[in-house]
């Protein structure tokens, strides 16, 4: 997840754009099999089975525009009589096909991406004359393979020029076992701004649990993209912050230091489960860590979830980022004093 952040992070702005990594999974295989792609993993594979199922040093011509011939915006109608007619009409349609072929050939394309399909006799072209092709790729993976091969989107076969051709070091086909199921992955892009997450499990349950788990590790590597700054968790922070407010309350007359002190109680339910939830006793546990962190001014003090003999956070290397736990105590919070406001609740039927 790291890795992927970092690839596509915005260093300078300190920002990450999610959109460019892509989590993209397939039953089947062991979790431990989730790989990191410095490239791209389409769900499609080669138009015709016997296309070459490896390329290596391949320019990309990325086309939005359908391998057939044009056809008329208004309602039309072709009478055929005679064999002639039909040779001709066929032989028409050929030279279409044909056509598009020679200017993706004479282009220095190796490979074909189409957005859209085409049919048998164009697919057959293609192969025949060694121009390996994909079609139906979607819009969203068309625009980010744009980005990760420095390509440039074709809408018309008459615009395609060398220069607007995209480059990988490999492009290969893959399957797995003895399913029909087929991916193309794309490595070795110039424009390592697009990476992929490639996710293995058992089912399909088990394979959304693990793309949720990514997701959440790559927002709290985000964040750290964003804020770099961290505190350590075990419940440390929270109660050497609950130890600040209760100090603070001293210095308060009046009715907010009972809510001063409120508050400064409730940031201890944070701890509490975290000993509870680990088979410690959460009141003597506790009161342990609040004493240390009171005698010995040692604000890394925290929990010992994983009983490793120490509860300096700092030695387990136990942290949460800063931006995270700002937001979650700010969001927290806000609903207190939401629900503060409301006056009464009307129930169904009471009038």
């Amino acid at each position: 997840c790291v890795k992927a952040v970092m690839a596509v992070a915005d260093l300078e702005r300190r920002d990450v754009n999610l959109d460019l990594i892509k989590v993209e999974g397939k039953v089947g295989g062991m979790m431990e099999d989730t790989r990191l792609v410095e490239g791209l993993v389409i769900d499609k594979d080669f138009s015709h089975p016997q296309m070459p199922k490896s390329l290596n040093d391949v320019k990309l011509a990325i086309l939005t525009c359908p391998f057939e011939p044009p056809k008329p915006k208004t309602k039309h109608k072709v009478d055929i009589d005679t064999v002639e007619k039909f040779e001709e009409l066929r032989k028409q349609e050929q030279k279409y096909f044909t056509d598009m072929v020679k200017l993706c050939k004479d282009s220095g394309a190796g490979l074909v991406v189409c957005q859209w399909g085409f049919d048998d006799e164009a697919n057959h072209l293609l192969m025949h004359e060694g121009l390996p092709a994909v079609r139906w790729v979607g819009g969203v993976e068309i625009e980010l393979l744009a980005m990760a091969t420095g390509a440039r989107i074709v809408p018309r076969f008459s615009e395609i020029a060398a220069e607007k051709l995209g480059f990988a070091k490999s492009v290969r086909e893959i399957s797995f076992g003895t399913t029909k199921d087929k991916m193309l992955v794309i490595e070795g892009c110039p424009n390592m701004k697009a990476v992929t997450i490639f996710v293995r499990g058992g089912n399909k349950m088990v394979l959304d649990e693990i793309k949720r788990s990514l997701h959440d590790a790559i927002c709290v590597a985000r964040n750290l993209v964003r804020d770099n700054s961290i505190i350590y968790g075990g419940g440390a922070a929270e109660i050497s912050c609950s130890l600040a407010v209760e100090d603070a309350a001293h210095d308060v007359v009046g009715v907010e230091q009972y809510a001063m002190r409120a508050f400064a109680d409730a940031l201890e339910a944070v701890p509490l489960a975290l000993a509870e939830n680990s088979g410690l006793p959460p009141i003597e546990s506790l009161t342990a860590v609040r004493k240390r962190q009171m005698e010995e001014k040692n604000p890394y003090l925290g929990i010992d979830c994983n009983e490793t003999g120490t509860n300096d956070m700092r030695e387990q290397n136990v942290f949460e980022t800063y931006l995270s736990k700002r937001q979650q105590l700010f969001l927290a919070t806000q609903v207190c004093k939401m629900i503060l406001k409301i006056d009464d609740v009307i129930k169904p039927g009471e009038q």
